[in-house]
């Protein structure tokens, strides 16, 4: 055969054959070469720099990683996290490739040596004995994915980057004017005089009989029908339906006690009272001061005195943690101190303090067999991660090849439900439908139902609970529209509506001649005794303060008044007529601690908004174009 084989090939035919096939692989391969060399790899082109895909994928992957890192194990990232992660990356590299351009034209940069420097004192890279420890230092990178020379490089730029933005917010600085007008504004301070014209006062009407009763019912059509109902049919896949699946031992408990433990720790508090000081020798005599007056009822309205006099000033705090004292070292006294001992004058980072603690309320943490529960739901959604999203792709595969919902496998450990319920997930007895839980799921499947037309096939539908990804599909089978309810069955209904209706136009009419006495120049106690309602006094509130005593709704607008001007308000209870009684303004001399505060705070809003307009600017400077094919084809492969 060889032979015969052989002889063909000094034929004229087959040498023509065998050259026809040559030029077609050299045409296919140059063809493949063409295309490779016209292919574009790049992502994102700004300020004259091109972002290939690789590094950018590179970037967008950390990114990615570390916005998934609280993810429960084996959950993968929603289409839309990633785009959301994506557009932040491009973002990032975009205003980087900008500030470096900046940063180029201005000639700055950063030696080596400052860069060793920086890195060598990063608490991250220090081993037990402090210092700076190399193989730390690549096991830190490793973990997160980065290498040698792109950290260092990264260094080096953000190094840059904080000469040039450290710059431009040094010069924030805010003018007096401000400071004193958003000072006052803070630590101003407010009380109202106040009456309650409460709806429970005022007894109800007798019954006006069916004439009246017909006209609110016929002019109130919607609230006397019944709710649009649906008949659903749905199918369920979550934690809680694999949890016959999933063994659950005390270890495992355990061990979720022990990663979970800080949330279950309540950290203690403090009462304390504090006097301040500018220097040492007034701090010391103002605490010399305190002891003496210890000895006396009513120390601390004393205190005041002498402080305000003597150029300091006092401050107390209720139930406050460590955290919210506007000192790192005052705080460390405070939850040092023994309650009712007078401490001090110590030297903080602000100023001089003397203080005393006055209630301690001790940290508090949950056992673990009253948590138990609770733990057994947190291990049985991190074993079911493992199951739940091999069975979601065969359900949805299912599905999607037309399997309905009578028919699917009896293995995946689905969970059927069927019913007739409302928009508020109630059925026909007006009580909840048998919906499984946790709350998130059945309020996605009661928003599913009215959102599914009738006869539309099943699709599985991912929703996010506090245990992990839960997954339904529903169809709905039918609707049955709203129907007015015979007026008959909603007669009680129709009367108590009417009687609260003539309740509270009673006591609105009331209210209102009230504010209109007080407002024309009635003294605001001779306008509630007229109105027969008894006055008092609120508690003083700020505008970021409340309190119970003051209802939320007279909160939202007691700055807004004038002093001796009146408001009316209508709270769940009833009326209340209130007029701005008294007004303090800070002082700034005696709060100087308070006044500093707001001063930095200030200075560093100003300083964070010319930052973020600049790098907006420079965003927008570098004309930044995005190759949407490669982007699509690293963000949604």
């Amino acid at each position: 055969m060889i032979t015969a084989f052989r002889r063909y090939l000094d034929t004229w035919p087959v040498r023509a054959f065998f050259v026809v096939m040559v030029g077609s692989f050299v045409f296919w391969g140059v063809g493949d070469v063409v295309r490779l060399i016209g292919t574009s790899t790049w992502v994102i082109k700004a300020a004259g720099k091109t972002i290939e895909g690789q590094a950018f994928q590179a970037e967008f992957q950390r990114a990615l990683g570390q916005a998934t890192r609280d993810l429960p194990a084996g959950q993968e990232p929603t289409a839309a996290l990633k785009l959301q992660v994506a557009q932040k990356t491009i973002d990032r590299m975009v205003g980087e490739a900008g500030i470096s351009d900046v940063m180029r034209q201005m000639h700055i940069v950063v030696p080596d040596a400052s860069v060793a420097t920086y890195v060598r004192s990063m608490p991250a890279f220090k081993g037990k004995d402090g210092q700076f420890d190399r193989q730390q230092f690549e096991s830190v990178l490793r973990n997160n994915g980065m290498n040698e020379p792109l950290f260092l490089q990264t260094v080096r730029a953000s190094l840059a980057e904080r000469q040039l933005l450290g710059a431009l917010a040094a010069g924030a600085a805010p003018t007096a004017a401000q400071v004193s007008a958003i000072y006052a504004g803070v630590f101003e301070k407010r009380s109202a005089d106040m009456v309650q014209f409460p709806f429970a006062a005022v007894p109800r009407a007798a019954d006006p009989g069916d004439a009246t009763l017909r006209r609110v019912y016929d002019n109130h059509p919607d609230v006397y029908s019944t709710p649009e109902y649906r008949r659903i049919q749905a199918v369920i896949l979550s934690p809680q339906s694999l949890a016959s699946e999933i063994t659950i031992t005390d270890a495992d408990l355990h061990g979720a006690y022990e990663r979970a433990h800080a949330i279950y720790v309540t950290p203690g508090k403090r009462s304390v009272q504090i006097v301040t000081a500018n220097d040492e020798t007034t701090a010391k005599a103002l605490a010399d001061a305190w002891r003496d007056a210890a000895k006396t009822p009513g120390d601390w309205a004393a205190m005041d005195a002498i402080a305000k006099a003597k150029g300091g000033a006092t401050v107390d705090f209720t139930d406050a943690l460590v955290g919210e004292l506007p000192d790192t070292k005052l705080a460390d006294a405070v939850f040092a101190a023994a309650k009712g001992d007078i401490v001090g004058p110590i030297k903080g980072d602000w100023n001089w303090y003397s203080l005393r603690v006055t209630a301690v309320t001790a940290s508090t943490e949950k056992p673990f067999d009253e948590v138990k529960a609770e733990l057994r739901e947190r291990v049985l959604s991190e074993k079911a991660t493992d199951i739940i999203y091999s069975r979601a792709n065969t359900l949805d595969n299912l599905l999607a090849n037309g399997s309905t919902l009578d028919n699917l496998p009896g293995d995946l450990g689905l969970t059927a439900v069927a019913g007739t319920l409302d928009s508020e997930g109630k059925t026909l007895d007006g009580e909840p439908a048998p919906l499984p839980n946790p709350e998130e799921l059945r309020k996605a499947i009661i928003t599913a139902a009215f959102q599914t037309r009738p006869g539309e096939p099943a699709h599985l539908t991912e929703t996010q609970t506090p245990m992990g990804a839960a997954y339904y599909a529903l169809v709905v089978e039918d609707i049955t529209p709203p129907a007015p309810r015979p007026y008959d069955t909603v007669r009680a209904r129709v009367l108590a509506d009417w009687g609260f209706d003539q309740v509270r136009r009673t006591q609105e009419q009331a209210a209102a001649a009230m504010m209109s006495a007080v407002n024309d120049g009635r003294l605001f106690t001779d306008a509630a005794t007229i109105a027969g309602v008894r006055p008092h006094i609120s508690p003083q509130v700020s505008r970021g303060q409340t309190d119970p005593a003051m209802p939320v709704e007279l909160h939202r607008v007691l700055f807004g008044l004038k002093k001796g001007e009146a408001t009316m308000v209508e709270t769940a209870d009833g009326f209340i007529v209130a007029m701005a009684a008294e007004i303090i303004e800070p002082d700034p001399k005696a709060d100087e601690a308070g006044f500093t505060k707001t001063r930095r705070d200030i200075a560093n809003s100003i300083a964070n908004d010319l930052v973020n307009t600049f790098q907006e600017a420079v965003r927008l400077r570098a004309h930044p174009t995005i190759n949407q094919t490669n982007f699509d084809q690293i963000v949604h492969p």
